[in-house]
């Protein structure tokens, strides 16, 4: 089960403002550079300003902003004529970009382990290039969970809303990390091995 699951139905309530940029001319790498500069942006902010309540709380507000975009872009591609090789390769590196610039300053939050949180956003990189890299060997793209990228900014806007609350985590900000990473491993082990079974399958064939 991974949040991802719910995409079809967080599309059907975005496709109006998706028909409405479309017709303003707004193409999808358009979007996904946008949402990848306002990413790093927030990102920085909160890196500067690493113990303060207003930029943690920051952080919530624009991931599910973030995830609107990446869903709009999506949309602008497949449903209104916008596929290119570019546009996928913006859409695979504008993704690790933006989690590394958005859950990287966590790392400054006092009373958060800097390395878990290095570890995190690491493995975080490495599910997405097994999913990218199933297409290599020549399955379909690999989106599998339990800690997708849907799920990653589900819990990062999580732990941002607690801390721009003021709500003391104590030592459990390094354990929900650690189950993070935890659920990350795990994650790169299924894309990679349903990646496999896929192939396998289609050999059967």
């Amino acid at each position: 089960m991974t949040i991802y699951d719910l995409k079809p139905a967080f599309q059907d309530l975005l496709r109006p403002i998706c028909r409405t940029l479309a017709r303003l001319g707004v193409s999808a790498n358009q979007v996904t550079v946008l949402a990848m500069l306002l990413s790093i942006g927030v990102g920085l902010n909160f890196a500067v300003f690493p113990d303060a309540r207003w930029a943690a709380l920051s952080l919530p507000i624009w991931l599910f902003l973030r995830m609107a975009l990446n869903a709009i872009d999506g949309m602008l591609a497949r449903e209104h004529g916008m596929q290119s090789p570019l546009g996928g390769i913006l859409n695979e590196l504008s993704d690790v970009v933006s989690d590394a610039a958005l859950y990287l300053p966590f790392a400054l939050v006092a009373g958060i382990s800097p390395l878990i949180v290095v570890v995190v956003v690491v493995l975080a990189i490495v599910a997405e290039m097994a999913g990218v890299v199933a297409v290599q060997i020549g399955a379909s793209r690999r989106y599998d969970g339990p800690m997708g990228k849907s799920d990653r900014a589900f819990v990062f806007g999580l732990l941002g809303l607690l801390l721009g609350l003021g709500i003391n985590l104590q030592w459990w900000d390094d354990a929900g990390l650690a189950v993070i990473a935890l659920l990350t491993l795990i994650t790169i082990f299924n894309r990679s091995s349903k990646a496999l079974q896929e192939l396998t399958t289609h050999d059967a064939r």
